[in-house]
């Protein structure tokens, strides 16, 4: 009787390689206000969120957002990165670090751990320089979930949709 031989696993260098690289990192949404569109309320999340345009009312998310030399807010901002080239009336909370550029102009208190205000840009208000290990967490937005949010013709209000899932 022969001996009994196991079959050998044959790796693929390949694949070994790939297991080894790190994940790429999960993208962030982003939120494009152009120029020439105005919102209105509260805007809240996380990514990226590129004001071009105008808003009125608070912005607060996890992440950025980016006030473009056409930009306006007229309302508080909370994030972790802002960055300002237009103009923001309201209170600016950057949980990690401000940038204001030479074309922006901030009417209102800021309160963040780091801070540069290029030659030419205005902040009229006070300023507060905070340890970023103390500074609070984003609030979690209230409302209904995102992933529960109908649109178009078969979108349902109410009785309606209630009845729907019975």
């Amino acid at each position: 009787m022969e001996p009994r031989v196991e079959p050998s696993t044959i790796v693929d260098k390949e694949e070994e390689q790939r297991e080894e690289l790190p994940s790429l990192p999960k993208p962030r949404p982003n939120t494009v206000i152009t120029k020439g569109v105005t919102v209105s309320g509260a805007i809240r999340g996380e990514g990226v969120v590129q004001v071009e345009g105008n808003v009125e009312g608070e912005i607060a998310v996890s992440g950025s957002v980016i006030v473009t030399s056409t930009g306006t807010i007229q309302g508080p901002v909370s994030a972790d990165v802002v960055r300002i080239s237009g103009h923001v009336v309201g209170d600016i909370m950057a949980r990690s670090h401000l940038r204001l550029e030479k074309t922006g102009n901030v009417e209102g208190d800021v309160t963040t751990p780091s801070m540069v205000l290029e030659d030419g840009s205005r902040l009229n208000g006070r300023s507060t320089m905070i340890r970023e290990e103390a500074v609070p967490a984003p609030a979690q937005p209230e409302g209904p979930a995102l992933d529960n949010l109908q649109f178009g013709p078969n979108y349902k209000v109410g009785e309606e949709a209630e009845e729907e899932e019975s």
